[in-house]
């Protein structure tokens, strides 16, 4: 009997025609809508691969649920929608897709802070509507990107290449991280400081930290009214980094200039939601990664995960690196 792989999301058929000449391979069939969970957990029961989304839940009730399951591919950097304990207690391989949508989101990071800065999405609207009579000196002006001081919070690969594109407009680098990185600093000029030091002295600040119990909630109200008033604020890493409610009073007090939003609290965010109403607000559906050559790589990257640990061979891109230990048990 074939191994049975279960998608939860509608893929191109020619990324996955590969699984499909060895193994069993079934696919939710919407490419906008979750796979409910009880159906998720009817398919776990038999599935010995899940390659899945980053807005799928895999939690202990999904893990607990599988008696076949070997790993699970998200196609994502993050996981931080799978439970890691109970996948090492169920001996479940645990993969994502870092490297490959490295540049693509520092890509989208860097042009979230230009639109934000020079009020791109305003002005396009602006004009769309029919609201430009005439020219004036100070119509829609923004701010310069160029020579002022940015300040990126999580300073892992894309931190890099956010920063490496931040030299280009020959900007002062300002980086805070869980540990140094003295090889950045003497490559690209970046300058380690302190949470505290890089919100008070940035012009942006850009967050591309991951979602821990340390990273939670960690931008608040009381952290916006300590950045320049002037302060344009990008969020590119999780929703939960940040107090919604906070930012938005930042915004419409005027704590802060501007923001530039990929990710959301909740998601999809609803259409009422209070910062959508913001002109000073650029918010994007979670993009970050969303070229056709980078999501293709994404899915390509996730199904070698899936043949190598099906065929009994190590993963490339393991999350839980006690797993060996793990599956000699199970």
């Amino acid at each position: 009997m074939k191994p049975y792989i279960y998608i939860t999301r509608k893929l191109p058929e020619e990324a996955i025609a590969p699984l499909r000449q060895k193994y069993e391979v079934k696919m939710w069939e919407h490419d906008d809508v979750p796979v409910p969970k009880e159906i998720l957990l009817a398919e776990v029961k038999k599935a010995d691969a899940l390659l899945t989304m980053v807005s799928d839940t895999i939690d202990e009730k999904v893990l607990n649920e599988a008696d076949n399951l070997k790993i699970v591919a998200n196609c994502a950097v993050g996981y931080d929608n799978i439970d890691l304990p109970a996948a090492a207690k169920n001996g479940v391989a645990i993969c994502n897709t870092p490297d490959v949508l490295t540049d693509t989101t520092a890509d989208l990071t860097f042009a979230l802070l230009m639109a934000v800065s020079r009020r791109v999405v305003e002005a396009a609207e602006y004009t769309k509507k029919g609201q430009w009579k005439s020219w004036s000196p100070f119509l829609l002006a923004g701010q310069d990107i160029h020579h002022k001081t940015l300040g990126i919070v999580g300073m892992g690969k894309i931190g890099e290449a956010v920063a490496k594109r931040a030299a280009g407009f020959e900007m002062n680098l300002l980086y805070h991280n869980r540990t140094r990185k003295p090889e950045i600093e003497q490559k690209l000029g970046t300058v380690y400081c302190t949470f505290e030091d890089l919100i008070k002295k940035a012009d942006f600040v850009v967050c591309l930290a991951p979602l821990t119990e340390e990273t939670k909630n960690m931008f608040t109200l009381e952290v916006f009214q300590k950045m320049k008033r002037s302060a344009i604020f990008i969020n590119a890493s999780r929703g939960p980094v940040v107090n919604e409610q906070g930012l938005y009073q930042a915004l419409v007090t005027g704590e802060i200039t501007g923001a530039g939003l990929d990710v959301f609290e909740k998601e999809p965010i609803d259409a009422d939601h209070p910062l959508l109403g913001l002109l000073n607000v650029v918010a994007l559906p979670h993009i970050g990664s969303a070229s056709v050559e980078t999501r293709t790589a994404m899915m390509n990257l996730a199904i070698a995960n899936i043949e190598a640990v099906l065929d009994g061979k190590n993963p490339l891109t393991l999350v839980n690196k006690d797993w060996t230990s793990c599956t000699n048990s199970k």
